[in-house]
């Protein structure tokens, strides 16, 4: 274990590592530059992964997010592993050669979508249409698989923190006070256009689990539409309903006689 290998490093926004937000800092005004763990102690072996005795990087930049989370800076660095489990390595210091700043790009995802979401109860948008009502029948025909197959179709593809982080900043961006009014009876269905808005962040995924699908064509895709046109799904077993506006009004019924 003694190679110099090119790998890739996750930290806060500001440059600074995710452990302690303020031990180190990889960003810096020139480059390449060398950052050490403060506390390796290259006397005392074996080293071990996920401690604090070394600095973390993996060779794939989706698997730095063990430990990581969005929003964050990405960095391109070399070193020598002292150790290694799975698609970890942990170092004793490594040269930060560059910023990678495309996180698009870098990811495979649309990383910047996912930090800044679309917010539908922002939009401001009328009744329906009916091209509006013919994608909630679409999505109903499609809701109840849509939490596995995005959840086990990501994982596969990047990392299970990614879908994680992801979901976490599409679910806040609408807002604490509208699920405590709102959404007590119909919060299950809502968390599933929050499931499909956010599978259709990964357009790599060309197959998607457990739905029939067109081959490269994303299944969920008419949740997300009326996502991106200010609507809301949401079923509680008998009626689905189309959520609009900042305070979630219910501006269209469709009553159904099948259950999930």
């Amino acid at each position: 274990m003694n190679e110099l290998v090119t790998a890739y490093k996750l930290a806060r926004p500001d440059g600074y590592d995710f452990h302690t937000g303020k031990t180190i800092m990889y960003r810096n005004e020139s480059y390449p530059h060398t950052v050490k763990c403060p506390l390796a102690k290259p006397c005392e072996f074996p080293y071990e992964t996920c401690t604090k005795y070394v600095l973390h990087a993996s060779e794939n930049p989706n698997d730095c997010f063990v430990g990581a989370n969005i929003p964050c800076s990405a960095y391109k660095v070399e070193g020598i592993p002292v150790c290694t489990e799975y698609d970890k390595m942990g170092f004793v210091e490594l040269n930060v050669l560059e910023e990678i700043t495309d996180l698009d790009k870098l990811f495979g995802w649309k990383y910047n979508e996912a930090v800044n979401p679309i917010n539908p109860l922002l939009i401001r948008t009328g009744k329906p249409v009916e091209s509006d009502i013919e994608l909630l029948k679409q999505w109903a025909s499609v809701e109840n698989s849509v939490r596995a197959s995005v959840q086990d179709s990501v994982w596969a593809s990047v990392w299970d923190g990614v879908l994680a982080s992801a979901k976490r900043s599409v679910w806040a961006s609408l807002g604490d006070s509208v699920w405590d009014s709102v959404w007590d009876s119909v919060r299950a269905s809502v968390w599933d256009s929050v499931w499909a808005y956010t599978g259709s962040l990964f357009p790599n995924i060309t197959e998607w689990k457990y739905v029939n699908h067109e081959y490269g064509k994303y299944p969920f895709q008419p949740a997300v539409d009326l996502w991106k046109k200010g609507f809301v799904p949401s079923f509680d077993g008998e009626i689905w309903r189309l959520h609009s506006g900042e305070n979630a009004d219910i501006v269209f019924e469709l009553e159904t006689t099948t259950n999930k």
